[in-house]
């Protein structure tokens, strides 16, 4: 699943090309696409006849596009495979091309574009949520690391106060969002901590120490264009990223730790895998 910075990199894209911008035309070519939008395809379409697209906004893996109005918007559900493209107009259509958009200006598309169809498009009312207005889905999402109003201390105390163990915490949208997999256990590396340990007692230096290595990680990979393990992770014009090959241990079995040399283990978890160092983040004892 693409994680905040993939994200990031689909918003920035989508801001630069699509704000401001009138809908002339929707095609709804599959309407597992727009399933979250329950009145149908026909509508989603029609109700997006003559709006315009004001901004490409995020808060954590959650991605949408501002309505003229400012009361509504285009949510985007990227799911595993989902990708947002802008396209030259009669550009060759993509296999698995899913809704399409066309402007009043005639110039480039934008298509969504989903191989497998988990992802998907709705069109939602937008109602505040910690000082702004983001889609009625994501309301209950806490702010990201990268979000100008997060508050570390606050964001700290949820983490410790919570009952389970680290890697879960940390996963869970609801305290802190826009950590996935990945860069949860790139941070758990950093900070020498194994995933499975709990939350309640982390000292509070480590817990800040942790969330910060979550928001480093996540600012680097930015710069690098996001991780693509495979071509279903690109941005607006069809690119990768490549912060995958900066990664230290996640995806990583078997190679040697690049602080101690160790070699990197698999564990599974939660139907993925949790990749550590065995030396560097000793699992807790009686685990």
């Amino acid at each position: 699943m693409p994680e905040l910075p993939e994200v990031e990199v689909v918003r920035r894209g989508l801001h630069q090309h699509v704000a401001g911008r009138v809908v002339a035309e929707v095609e709804v070519l599959h309407p597992r696409a727009v399933r979250r939008h329950l009145p149908g395809g026909a509508d989603f379409a029609a109700r997006l006849v003559g709006r315009r697209f004001e901004a490409a906004r995020r808060r954590g893996k959650y991605l949408w596009l501002d309505l003229d109005g400012g009361t509504e918007a285009v949510l985007a559900h990227l799911g595993m495979s989902g990708q947002m493209l802008v396209q030259p107009v009669g550009a060759p259509d993509e296999t698995h091309l899913r809704v399409r958009f066309r402007f009043a200006d005639g110039g480039p598309e934008l298509r969504f574009v989903d191989q497998r169809t988990f992802g998907g498009l709705a069109l939602t009312d937008l109602v505040p949520s910690a000082g702004t207005l983001v889609p009625e889905p994501v309301a209950h999402i806490a702010l990201d690391p990268l979000d100008p109003a997060y508050d570390p201390d606050a964001a700290v105390t949820a983490l410790r106060r919570r009952r389970t163990e680290i890697k879960r915490a940390l996963l869970d949208q609801t305290l802190v969002s826009g950590i996935g997999n990945i860069y949860a256990d790139e941070a758990l590396w950093r900070v020498g901590l194994h995933g499975a340990r709990a939350t309640s007692g982390l000292p509070l230096a480590k817990a800040h120490a942790l969330l910060s290595a979550a928001t480093e990680v996540m600012t680097e990979a930015l710069g690098f264009g996001g991780t693509s393990f495979d071509a279903m992770y690109v941005n607006v014009n069809g690119e990768s990223g490549y912060f995958d090959r900066s990664l230290n241990v996640y995806g990583q079995e078997g190679r040697p730790c690049p602080r101690c040399g160790a070699a990197i283990r698999r564990d599974p978890f939660m139907n993925r895998s949790s990749f550590t160092c065995p030396s560097c983040q000793p699992r807790p004892r009686g685990d």
